[in-house]
């Protein structure tokens, strides 16, 4: 079994930032790709940022330049730094990991929610 658990997230002014982190425990041999996805109210789920375990990235061009994902294989986690945020990344904000594990898979966290008010 895997789980993902995230942490930060919450309200913040336009023009601000914030920190999402995730981290992956259980029976985990190995993380291929790790990334953020977003969902807003009546809108389907979207790839916000991923990156291998070699570190390399991408990421949604609504987002290039402000939102900056890393990640520490040695502890299984993935964090997204959010700078210049606009009301539009209002959203629940999921983490996700490929894992090779004993049941291995994607996995998802439960989510965490951003508010950026205007």
């Amino acid at each position: 079994q895997v789980l993902l658990v995230e942490s930060g997230g919450g309200l913040v002014q336009t023009g601000g930032s914030l920190r999402l982190s995730c981290a992956a425990s259980g029976s985990i041999f190995s993380i291929y790709a790790m990334g953020w996805y977003r969902q807003a109210p009546g809108k389907q789920r979207d790839l916000v940022a991923v990156i291998t375990s070699g570190g390399s990235t991408n990421y949604a061009d609504a987002v290039k330049g402000r939102f900056t994902i890393s990640r520490d294989n040695a502890k299984n986690t993935v964090s997204l730094q959010m700078n210049s945020l606009k009301p539009e990344d209002t959203a629940v904000y999921y983490c996700n990991a490929d894992v090779r594990a004993i049941v291995p898979g994607r996995y998802w966290g439960q989510g965490a929610q951003v508010t950026v008010s205007s």
